[in-house]
């Protein structure tokens, strides 16, 4: 039977390399797009990849969402059965720094992706998932759903929020089929070092070792819904094998602040750490020592302070719920981090 072919933008990041595994695992052929760089960035990939001289099911390609030609020669060559768009400039801070490049790659890429499927008349072959995420609902009152009122708090939310209008249009003006998947917070021991759960357990597990140190956060009270990625990109996958495209929340429906994830991991770790202080002034300690303070700098202009997923569509028609609980996913990161 003749292998089904993915392509993956964003392949060398989180949900990049989880995918191309589980993937790799039914049998396709998976083909990534990088972006150039002076400096290795395939550390999350690099056991999948082999010597392009051996037969092999899995592929690297140069490219870049900002560049349409790029993206246009990349899926004519490879004319994908699906594709997934999981590149972004994907951090919500930075999204305030640099607006329009997060717009450029988040938004009008996305754009590029839907209309080089268009433009190739792949629209009856290709099937498309985009990348969404619980950013774009913001301000709007938790649980959120797939009928929730979107309201975007940053540069980044508001650019993913034209790439979920842009994808459905395409759906319904061209045919293709296009799903959305606006997937909660989702991490796992290889989460980006600048994420605040992995700047949480790396910090925290440097400090045991060392038996010193400081973590420097934001809003301790912002309530976010995690899960564990390994989960996520499976409910990916699942929305592009239903008889029509739609779109989904993918979530645990169950939430919690950044300063009970601060206690959830110190209590894998055996450290009783204590909280002292209010507002800008509180502080954890361990051992005696400050280990924890909060700095204004991690404030975003526009605060979401809850997210709270209802994954009800996706437990009835996808089938799928996560299985990773808040503990597994902490041990995970944990065990990853003390073992580096």
């Amino acid at each position: 039977m003749k292998k089904k072919i993915a392509l993956i933008y964003g392949v060398t990041g989180q949900d990049g390399a989880y995918l191309s595994k589980f993937l790799l695992k039914k049998n396709y052929l998976v083909h990534g797009v990088k972006r150039r760089s002076s400096s290795l960035n395939t550390s999350r990939i690099d056991d999948i990849y082999k010597d392009p001289h051996e037969k092999r099911n899995f592929f690297l390609h140069y490219g870049d969402l900002t560049d349409s030609l790029s993206i246009l020669k990349t899926i004519e060559d490879i004319k994908p059965d699906e594709i997934y768009n999981l590149g972004a400039q994907s951090h919500v801070g930075v999204s305030f720094e640099v607006p329009e490049y997060t717009a450029n790659v988040d938004a009008i890429g996305t754009l590029r992706i839907l209309d080089s499927i268009k433009t190739l008349g792949l629209q009856h072959k290709t099937k498309y998932y985009q990348a969404g995420t619980s950013e774009m609902f913001g301000a709007t009152k938790p649980p959120q759903n797939e009928n929730s009122l979107f309201y975007p708090r940053s540069p980044y939310a508001a650019a993913k929020l034209y790439a979920h209008w842009i994808t459905v249009n395409y759906r319904e003006a061209y045919g293709i089929y296009a799903c959305n998947g606006i997937l909660f917070n989702h991490e796992s021991p290889i989460r980006g070092e600048t994420f605040v759960t992995k700047k949480i357990v790396r910090g925290l597990c440097n400090i045991v070792k060392k038996g010193s140190g400081k973590i420097y956060l934001g809003n301790l009270y912002a309530k976010r819904d995690w899960g564990h990625a390994k989960d996520y990109v499976v409910a990916m996958w699942k929305m592009l094998n239903q008889k029509q495209p739609k779109d989904y929340v993918i979530a645990t429906g169950i939430q919690y602040s950044v300063k009970t994830f601060v206690n959830l991991v110190s209590k894998q770790l055996d450290m009783k750490i204590f909280w002292k202080g209010s507002g800008l002034k509180e502080k954890a300690y361990w051992n005696n020592k400050c280990i924890i303070e909060i700095d204004k700098r991690y404030f975003r202009p526009t605060e979401v302070d809850s997210l709270k997923g209802d994954p009800k569509l996706a437990r009835k028609e996808l089938n799928w719920k996560p299985q990773s609980k808040i503990s597994d996913l902490i041990k995970d990161m944990i065990n990853e981090d003390l073992n580096l």
